[in-house]
């Protein structure tokens, strides 16, 4: 029987099943832990081998958890696989909306969130290889990571718009602005993820590009 009680969001706070606290767990925190811990798992798992070489074996071991335990909260290996990329892909986002609490505007914010996502992607190496395999095993889960990240930042760049940091422009036009940004984010990861981190070269370029425009 699976259970139900993954749904819900894990709080940060909460520790890994290794790091407990003295006082005693409740059902629902333990289910909690134990997703997250798959989750995480899955996650390094497929950074390291990829999609097709992730077993259910392979993500319980790394989760210290019992193979039996695993059908508590996924039927099969899809299953995991499509609720993989939507989990990290909210840590990401997370990551980065925590990032920008130091209340930067205009260009310096859209400069911190770029920032924030290659730090983001340092701490994480697995993630490249996360996102961009699920379109082929987790299409389903690919789009809708697209999605969410597409459509929280063209209500990123109407704020920018209203508070007249940005030109205004039509709905099309501010889709189109989005996906150029993000697939100069997608790229600019893909040209260094051999070096396992993006250089401060590449972020002030970008820096540049959107600052002052290719062609003054």
């Amino acid at each position: 029987m699976r259970n139900e009680k993954t749904d819900k969001p894990v709080p940060p706070s909460l520790p890994l099943l290794s790091q407990r606290k003295k006082r005693k767990l409740s059902r629902d925190e333990k289910a909690q832990l134990t997703y997250r811990n798959l989750m995480l798992a899955a996650a390094d798992t497929v950074g390291k081998f990829g999609y097709a070489a992730t077993t259910i074996a392979k993500v319980t071991s790394a989760a210290g958890v019992a193979h039996g335990t695993f059908y508590n909260y996924f039927a099969d290996r899809q299953e995991l696989f499509d609720a993989l990329l939507p989990y990290v892909g909210r840590q990401m986002t997370d990551r980065i909306t925590e990032d920008l609490k130091g209340g930067a505007s205009g260009i310096d914010r859209e400069i911190t969130r770029f920032q924030s996502y290659c730090d983001y992607l340092k701490d994480n190496p697995g993630f490249y290889r996360v996102l961009y395999e699920a379109e082929v095993f987790a299409p389903k889960a690919h789009d809708e990571h697209i999605s969410r990240l597409s459509d929280g930042y063209c209500r990123v760049l109407r704020r920018d718009m209203q508070a007249g940091d940005i030109a205004g422009m039509s709905d099309e036009k501010l889709q189109a602005t989005v996906s150029i940004l993000l697939g100069a984010r997608a790229y600019i990861a893909m040209q260094y993820k051999s070096s396992g981190e993006i250089p401060q070269m590449a972020i002030e370029a970008y820096s540049d590009l959107i600052r002052c425009g290719l062609f003054q």
